[in-house]
């Protein structure tokens, strides 16, 4: 800001001097007093603002919990428990230093969400949402494996593709017994790939069983940065397009756009939508793949609520890859969202699913942020196909079931990927005769 020049300021003229001081002093003492009134109060209340900025961010949480306890708490539970074994932890454990109030609070917090008993919701602190929004936008430091509770085991919902987890020899359906030494027993989904998670370089030891009768095995696998494409295309012989779609993410609209443009441009005589290994995602995001497909306001999955009422998701419009031949590989990594879109193409188009029985993750979740930073995963509804099956548990078995063996897995082999190229030549051979 500029200054002004001091001559611009103007004094009182000559014979105004002294009764003007007489006023001043008047004034000026009623003004101190004021004054100094003023300073005392708001500096007290600086001090007591200043004092409460440093009390730990969880004792002010404590502090509201306990205000609003009255109010809030349910009339079929009694939380003084809660409370009672808080202060007990907090006055009388051994280990002042080991009383971490955030991990407290956390945990508490957690510990309620698992006794639900179901293993897609979940409590995530501020560091593992922010790590849950990087997996999401395709790029994080790990081995590259969606995990879950399956039958209250740790297990491996998928490998992707190209990843240290997938060239370590890592399988949709592998149990995850141990993580380096640590026995996953009663460990959390989140808790697991916490530990799984690492800095690119480093090493993890997962002890796998492959086979409920069959022998543990430890693999070692060097983490590195993954960065997920979701949507990947190639042509094969008889201009078939194969559109491998490893993830239901953020860029997985605009990538899978991009692919159907160009299977359109070329004049693609099929399409093979390879969903294997897809752990799932945005249930909205395979809506919009689906309404590529099928016509405008066909039903492409219903939601059912905890009341019984449904809401449905229909086609948007748009649907440029109507008509051509296609055919729907899937198998046990293909979850969710995978689920949601190819139980949608073959109940709305008769598509074919090839390959082996689905995961079985039939459930809605909701992301709720909360309060510092953390967040809460929680189910909010179960899913059915058009055709009103549902699939918790039980998967989607596919229309032609072929399995891969473990030598077809190390010689390169797939025989999944033949079967549906057959499947649309015999289809397109069959279209030509009768054009």
């Amino acid at each position: 800001m500029t200054q002004r020049p001091m001559n611009d300021i103007k004094l009182p003229e000559e014979k105004n001097i002294e009764p003007a001081r007489s006023s001043f002093r008047k004034h000026f003492r009623f003004f101190l007093v004021i004054a100094l009134l003023c300073v005392s109060f708001y500096g007290g209340v600086f001090y007591s603002q200043h004092k409460s900025a440093k009390t730990n961010k969880t004792d002010i949480i404590q502090n509201l919990l306990l205000e609003s306890h009255d109010k809030n708490q349910p009339g079929d539970v009694d939380s003084d428990l809660f409370w009672e074994a808080w202060n007990l932890v907090t006055e009388k454990y051994v280990d002042p230093s080991k009383v971490d109030k955030n991990k407290m609070l956390y945990g508490a917090i957690s510990g309620m969400v698992k006794s639900l008993g179901d293993p897609f919701s979940s409590f995530m602190s501020p560091e593992e949402s922010d790590q849950f929004s990087a997996d999401m936008q395709g790029t994080f430091e790990g081995i590259g494996t969606e995990i879950s509770m399956k039958n209250d085991i740790l297990t491996v919902i998928a490998p992707i593709g190209g990843t240290p987890a997938d060239q370590a020899g890592l399988k949709a359906g592998d149990m995850i017994l141990k993580i380096d030494d640590t026995v996953t027993t009663d460990m959390s989904v989140d808790e697991a790939v916490s530990k799984i998670r690492g800095p690119k370089g480093t090493e993890v030891r997962l002890t796998i069983l492959r086979e409920k009768n069959g022998s543990p095995k430890e693999i070692a696998i060097v983490r590195d940065t993954i960065n997920v494409k979701s949507v990947k295309i190639e042509f094969k012989e008889n201009n078939i397009a194969v559109i491998k779609i490893s993830k239901f993410g953020d860029d997985t609209s605009f990538e899978f756009n991009k692919a159907a443009n160009e299977i359109v441009n070329r004049k693609a005589s099929g399409i093979i939508v390879d969903l294997r290994n897809n752990p799932g995602g945005y249930l909205e995001t395979s809506v919009e793949i689906a309404s590529k497909f099928v016509p405008k306001d066909a039903l492409v999955v219903a939601e059912e609520n905890r009341g019984g009422s449904r809401t449905e998701y229909k086609a948007e419009g748009g649907d440029i890859l109507k008509g051509i031949p296609l055919v729907i590989l899937v198998n046990g990594g293909s979850a969710s969202a995978s689920e949601i879109l190819s139980g949608a193409l073959r109940d709305d188009l008769g598509a074919k699913l090839v390959g082996a029985k689905t995961f079985g993750k039939g459930s809605v979740q909701q992301l709720e942020k909360m309060s510092g930073g953390s967040s809460l995963r929680i189910t909010i509804a179960r899913w059915l196909t058009p055709k009103g099956d549902y699939i918790m548990e039980k998967g989607i078995e596919p229309d032609i079931n072929v399995d891969i063996s473990e030598e077809d897995y190390n010689s390169g082999r797939d025989p999944q990927m033949d079967k549906a190229l057959e499947i649309l030549k015999e289809e397109i051979s069959a279209l030509s005769k009768n054009s």
